[in-house]
């Protein structure tokens, strides 16, 4: 299984996910953590979209739900993609959005295949974790069923064993909310990675490592 997981895109360290990869390629970006927000939604797509380009991938948008309720012809899309790359907004949404389309079942069984690379950062990268509580204090359940028609689930998708806590010291979290819920699992001895923009979790076999960036 290949994993990067990150708090901001790259985070510091776009040449470990080069390594991880291979040759650059197409991309799968999923920015389905942004359907609560249409306004939003085309110009969130763009700000990913650039930068993989820049760096020499080949970026295009599968939305999860042109597949609603068709986990097979999912699977099909996705096994033409070396690399996923899944984009932050919120994570109840992107979770309600991977429940509809099957991508629930159908990545991690990719994934342990090693048909294709997932790259996920901030809400692509927490839903990875056992479970999303305590990502209510920064996601907003309530988005879920305007945007998606289902009710929140709370169940992560357990490809790693610990939470994520990203955006520690960053200017996209002005009011320390990522340093509360690092509190919140301290205190109560949750596991947990706490990730500034600039740190990855990566995951190429069994065993995750931590890769710490200047910040």
């Amino acid at each position: 299984m290949r994993l990067f997981l990150a708090s901001y895109r790259f985070g510091a360290f776009a040449d470990r996910l080069a390594a991880l990869v291979g040759e650059p390629g197409r991309v799968a970006v999923i920015p389905n953590a942004c359907d609560a927000w249409p306004a939003a939604w085309s110009s969130a797509v763009t700000s990913d979209v650039k930068p993989l380009q820049a760096l020499g991938y080949s970026p295009e948008v599968l939305d999860l739900r042109d597949y609603a309720g068709q986990p097979a012809q999912l699977e099909k899309a996705l096994r033409s993609y070396p690399l996923v790359w899944v984009r932050g907004g919120n994570t109840f949404v992107l979770r309600a959005q991977f429940a509809r389309s099957g991508a629930d079942s159908v990545l991690p069984a990719l994934l342990a295949e090693d048909a294709l690379v997932y790259a996920g950062y901030s809400a692509g990268a927490c839903l990875l974790g056992p479970d999303l509580h305590g990502l209510e204090t920064m996601d907003d359940p309530g988005e879920v069923l305007p945007a998606t028609g289902t009710a929140p689930r709370w169940d992560g998708l357990g490809l790693v064993d610990r939470h994520l806590v990203v955006h520690l010291d960053s200017p996209t979290d002005p009011d320390g909310e990522s340093a509360k819920l690092l509190a919140r699992y301290q205190a109560a001895g949750t596991p947990h990675w706490a990730l500034t923009d600039a740190d990855v979790v990566l995951v190429d076999g069994e065993h995750p490592e931590v890769l710490r960036g200047a910040h």
